[in-house]
């Protein structure tokens, strides 16, 4: 059976691949920091999709337990086929707040393991000549929004540039995009949602299942939803002004 290695696999988005992987017949490593909620995760899959789960604690913010999530991606006897660089978490801190350590705990989860975890995905599959990565950015890498905006763009910059590297060798890359979607995420992170207009709201099993499908015909940047195309477009191509004060009014609403 393939296998599937979720990042952030018990939460959120993290949570919504794993239950689609599992339902297209894919075996599944769960990598999370909560040993008791992978474990409830794991069973709850088991039983409902009949597959092997096998769960990894790790808090990413280490590279110790980094390592080792390193070591089960490229374990030769175990080879994963899909990899998912998903955890993360909401940054709603100020970028000159006196307390670096809520931004520097973003750029060691959700910048520095991506790429130490899709690095060693990647040469994992390349000696196989075969397999798939999905990192997880934001259509906040279009914006200008604080720290996890940064974070963000930078994910995408080099999912890219990932791709390139391994183009030609069976391995795909796929940044997924997401924008505000219906998940814990916000609650966790508390910020402020309620001036977020409805029609910008995606429902995460719909997002799951069109970058799955992105990923299947090899794409490189899976975008959900016209609304967030046409978003990211604007994103790349206004003047930069034009995205700095839209960045600000957003930020604004949120507080």
């Amino acid at each position: 059976m393939p296998t599937a290695l979720v990042t952030g696999g018990t939460a959120g988005i993290g949570a919504t691949f794993a239950r689609h992987l599992a339902a297209r017949g894919d075996d599944l490593v769960l990598v999370a920091r909560d040993a008791g909620r992978l474990e409830s995760t794991a069973a709850d899959l088991r039983q409902t999709y009949g597959v092997e789960v096998e769960v990894l604690p790790a808090d990413l913010a280490d590279r110790t337990q980094v390592q080792r999530v390193v070591e089960r991606l490229t374990d030769p006897a175990r080879p994963v086929d899909t990899f998912v660089n998903n955890a993360g978490f909401g940054v709603h801190h100020r970028l000159t707040d006196p307390d670096p350590g809520p931004h520097e705990r973003a750029v060691d989860v959700m910048l520095t393991a991506v790429i130490v975890l899709g690095g060693a995905a990647g040469r994992a599959m390349r000696e196989r000549g075969r397999g798939a990565i999905v990192n997880v950015t934001s259509t906040a890498a279009f914006l200008t929004s604080g720290s996890y905006s940064a974070v963000k763009v930078a994910v995408l910059n080099w999912s890219e540039s990932l791709a390139n590297e391994l183009r030609g060798t069976g391995v795909t890359v796929t940044a997924l995009a997401p924008g505000w979607v219906r998940t814990e995420f916000h609650t966790r992170a508390a910020i402020t949602t309620s001036s977020i207009p409805e029609a910008l709201w995606l429902d995460a099993d719909t997002l799951v299942d069109q970058c799955l499908a992105d990923v299947a015909r090899g794409k490189v940047l899976s975008v959900p939803s016209w609304r967030y195309r046409a978003l990211v477009f604007a994103g790349r191509h206004a003047p930069r002004a034009a995205v700095m004060a839209a960045s600000r009014a957003l930020s604004s609403s949120r507080r």
